[in-house]
Order: C-alpha cells, then structure tokens, then sequence
C-alpha cells in the first residue's frame, strides 16, 4: 500500500474501533471514559482497546501493539489511574477524567502521531 493509502486505511481502521466502542454503551466500560478521550483530537488518532473495564490507546493497530500510552483505569474507591505499561509507570491517580485524559496528553510519545496500520516494530 502507498503512504498515503496506508495512513487512510489506518484511520478508517481507527475511526471503526472508536464507533463501536463509543456505541457499546456501559457494557464493556464506562461510557465517560472513552467519551472523554474521543473528545480529545490527539486521542482520537490512537487505536482505543477496552480490556477489563479500562481503555487502552495504541500508536499501532496490528498487534504487538506499543504499550508507550497511558492506559486509564477506574480506582474502586472513585477517580481514576493513569498507568504506562511499557515501563509500569504510574503517571497519576486524578479524581476526574478530564484530568486523567489532561495526564495521557501530557505524557504522550515524543513523536506520538495518529495509529499506523502496523505493530510495535513498525513505530
């Protein structure tokens, strides 16, 4: 595929997984969560994974994806966690998601651009 074709199919890639998780209501995690980060235009480029009740965003759409984003939990006792997984970084504990989604965008990749259709070797 050319640059230009694979970046357009990675986005529709992108855009497909976001729908559907934003269209599965609370079955598979709180709606506000995923809200929160499509809200976000640098965000909404990444590849969303819902595992467990927590919203995974990846630079990559094939696996071995890259664990370099944070990925937002739900603490049980109310508020959020922020943890990066590629090193097991607790990026924080914010009592809103708007400040949990503030600490993804502040602690993105240096060069953190919109999902490739790739993996993790490909970045």
């Amino acid at each position: 595929m050319a640059g230009d074709e694979a970046r357009t199919r990675a986005a529709e890639i992108v855009a497909a997984k976001w729908k559907a998780i934003l269209d599965s209501g609370d079955e598979l995690i709180n709606p506000t969560m995923p809200r929160a980060a499509y809200a976000n235009p640098r965000l909404r480029e990444l590849f969303p994974i819902v595992s467990h009740g927590a919203l995974y965003l990846s630079r990559c759409i094939r696996p071995p994806r890259a664990h370099d984003v944070g990925a937002l939990f739900r603490r049980g006792g109310g508020g959020f966690m922020v943890i990066r997984h590629s090193d097991g970084t607790v990026l924080g504990e914010p009592e809103t998601v708007e400040e949990a989604i503030n600490l993804i965008v502040a602690n993105l990749p240096d060069v953190c651009g919109p999902a490739i259709d790739g993996t993790a070797d490909d970045l």
